[in-house]
C-alpha cells in the first residue's frame, strides 16, 4: 500500500468522462455495501423460523452486531486513507465484507451468524471514508453535493436490489444461499475497482486560500488532561514506539476537537444520525412488519413493491435532494439545511399513513412519497462533511461523522425496535401492535433530526466561509 502524497496523480487533467466513470465504480461499490447490510432485513423471517430467534436477537443482527465493529473501525481505516492509497484500501474492504457475507450463509445458530455480521462490519468500515475522500479530490465544492448524492444512490439501489434479487432467490432457495449469491460478486468487483480506478491528488479542487493546520502535524508533547492521559497509555507500547503512537493519537485527538468544534459539523451529525436511527430501524424491520400485519399480502409481493420503491422513489430523493441543494446553495448555503428540513416535515404524515393503513396497498403507495422525501438529506450531508474539513483529514472526517452516527442509528435502531417489541408483547399485546407501535415511535427521532438541519441552516454561511476561504457577502454567497 503506497503513500500517495508522495508520488500524486493529477486529477487538473482528468477528463470529465473518467471523472464519470470513477464515480460510477465508487457508486456500484456503496451499492455493494447497502446490498449486503440490508439483506439481513430480507432474509430475515427465514432466519427468524429456521434458527428460532426472537425479536431482539434479531435486532442484534440487523444492527448492534453490524455496526459495532463497522463503527469502531472506520476511525483507524480512515486514517490509513488519509496518508495512503485509498483505491487500494477501499478494494481489500469490498472483497473483506463481501466475503464475510458469503460466510453467513453457512452459520448454524445466533452465535456463528452474529460473528459473521461482525466480519461484514469491519470489512465495511474501510468503504466510505475512502471513497467521500477520493470523490472530493475528484469534484470541487460547488459540485459536491451533487456529486456526492449520486454515490449516495448506493443506498437505495443496493436496497433495491436486496428486496427484488436477494427477495427472488429467497423465494426460489433458501436464506443460505442468498447470503451466498449476493457475497461473491463483490470479491469480483474488488478486483475491477483496483485495476482500473488511479489515485488522485490530495486537494487538487480546492482553493490555495484553504487552511490545512493537520497536513504533516507531529505532536511531541501533551497539551491538556486528555493528551497527558494518551501519553501514559502509550506505555504498553516499546520505547521506540511510544513517540509515534502518542503523536497519531493526539493528532486524532485534535483532529476530533477541531472538526466537533465548527457548528455546521455538529449540526450535521445530529441531523444525520436521528434521521438514520429512523431509516436503518424501518429498513431492518419493514419485510417482517408486513408480514405480520398484512399476512394475505404475499411475501414475495412485499419484496417486488419495496424493491420497486426503493428504485424509484428513494433513489429520486437522493438524486433531486443534492443537486437542488447545489443549485439553491449557490445564492445562500442555508439551503443545506433548509431543503432537509422541508422534506422531513413532508415526510411526518405519509410515514404515519404508512404504518396505521389498514390496506397493503394504500400502505405501499404512502411509501412511496416517504422514501422519496427521506432521500433528501444524504448529499448535502456527505458533501459538507467533506467540505469543512481540511484536506489532510477528510477521510477521517466522514469516519467521525459515521462512527458516531452508526453506533447510535445502525447500533441502536434496530435494536431499539426489536427490544421495544418484545416489552410490548410481554406485556399483553399482539406481536402485530406491538411492532406497530415500536416502528412508528421512530417518528420521534425523524423531528430531532429536523432541529439538527435548522441549527445547520442557521450556522452554516460563517462555517462555510472559514473553512474554505470563500467570503460571503452577509451571511450568503
Amino acid at each position: 500500500m503506497s503513500d500517495t502524497t508522495a508520488q500524486p496523480g493529477s486529477t487538473a487533467s482528468t477528463s470529465r468522462a473518467y471523472r464519470l466513470y470513477v464515480l460510477i465504480i465508487l457508486t456500484a461499490v456503496y451499492t455493494f455495501n447497502f446490498l449486503d447490510r440490508q439483506i439481513m432485513g430480507i432474509v430475515a423471517p427465514a432466519v427468524q423460523e429456521d434458527l428460532g430467534l426472537n425479536d431482539s436477537q434479531l435486532g442484534i443482527l440487523s444492527g448492534f452486531a453490524f455496526a459495532v465493529l463497522y463503527t469502531t473501525l472506520g476511525i483507524p481505516f480512515a486514517r490509513l486513507s488519509d496518508r495512503y492509497n485509498r483505491v487500494t484500501i477501499i478494494s481489500l474492504a469490498l472483497a473483506s465484507w463481501s466475503g464475510f457475507t458469503a460466510l453467513c450463509g453457512s452459520a448454524q445458530n445466533f452465535t456463528q451468524l452474529a460473528l459473521a455480521r461482525v466480519g461484514v462490519g469491519i470489512g465495511e468500515a474501510g468503504g466510505s471514508p475512502p471513497s467521500h475522500s477520493l470523490i472530493s479530490d475528484f469534484y470541487p465544492k460547488e459540485k459536491r453535493a451533487g456529486a456526492l448524492a449520486v454515490y449516495a444512490l448506493g443506498i437505495p439501489i443496493g436496497v433495491t436490489l436486496a428486496y427484488l434479487g436477494g427477495g427472488w432467490v429467497l423465494q426460489n432457495f433458501d436464506w443460505r444461499t442468498t447470503f451466498l449469491v449476493l457475497g461473491i460478486p463483490g470479491v469480483l468487483f474488488a478486483v475491477l475497482l483496483k485495476l482500473t480506478v488511479r489515485e488522485p491528488q490530495r486537494g487538487a479542487t480546492e482553493a490555495a486560500t484553504a487552511q490545512d493546520v493537520f497536513k504533516g502535524l507531529k505532536i511531541t508533547e501533551p497539551v491538556g488532561l486528555v493528551e497527558k492521559s494518551l501519553r501514559v497509555m502509550t506505555v504498553v507500547f516499546p520505547i521506540k514506539m511510544r513517540g509515534s503512537v502518542f503523536s497519531e493519537l493526539a493528532s486524532l485527538w485534535r483532529a476530533a476537537k477541531h472538526l466537533l468544534a465548527i457548528k455546521s459539523y455538529r449540526a450535521i451529525v445530529i441531523g444525520l444520525t436521528a434521521g438514520s436511527f429512523a431509516s436503518y430501524a424501518i429498513a431492518s424491520w419493514i419485510v417482517v412488519f408486513f408480514k405480520r400485519s398484512h399476512p394475505d399480502f404475499g411475501t414475495g409481493e412485499v419484496y417486488f413493491w419495496l424493491g420497486i420503491i426503493n428504485g424509484t422513489a428513494y433513489v429520486l430523493g437522493v438524486f433531486v435532494g443534492g443537486n437542488l441543494v447545489d443549485k439553491l446553495a449557490v445564492k445562500n448555503k442555508a439551503a443545506y439545511g433548509w431543503v432537509p428540513v422541508g422534506a422531513l416535515l413532508l415526510n411526518a404524515p405519509f410515514f404515519l399513513g404508512a404504518m396505521w393503513v389498514s390496506d397493503p396497498v394504500l400502505s405501499l403507495i404512502l411509501w412511496w412519497p416517504s422514501h422519496l422525501l427521506t432521500g433528501f438529506y444524504l448529499g448535502p450531508c456527505f458533501a459538507l462533511a467533506q467540505t469543512l474539513a481540511p484536506v489532510s483529514i477528510r477521510a477521517l472526517s466522514t469516519a467521525i461523522f459515521f462512527f458516531i452516527l452508526n453506533m447510535i442509528a445502525l447500533g441502536f435502531g434496530p435494536t431499539f425496535v426489536g427490544i421495544f417489541s418484545d416489552i410490548l408483547n410481554s406485556s399483553g399485546m399482539t406481536s402485530e401492535l406491538s411492532l406497530r407501535i415500536a416502528l412508528s415511535s421512530t417518528v420521534i427521532a425523524g423531528f430531532i433530526s429536523i432541529f439538527g438541519f435548522w441549527y445547520l441552516s442557521k450556522k452554516l454561511p460563517a462555517d462555510w466561509e472559514k473553512a474554505t476561504g470563500e467570503k460571503i457577502d452577509g451571511g450568503q454567497t
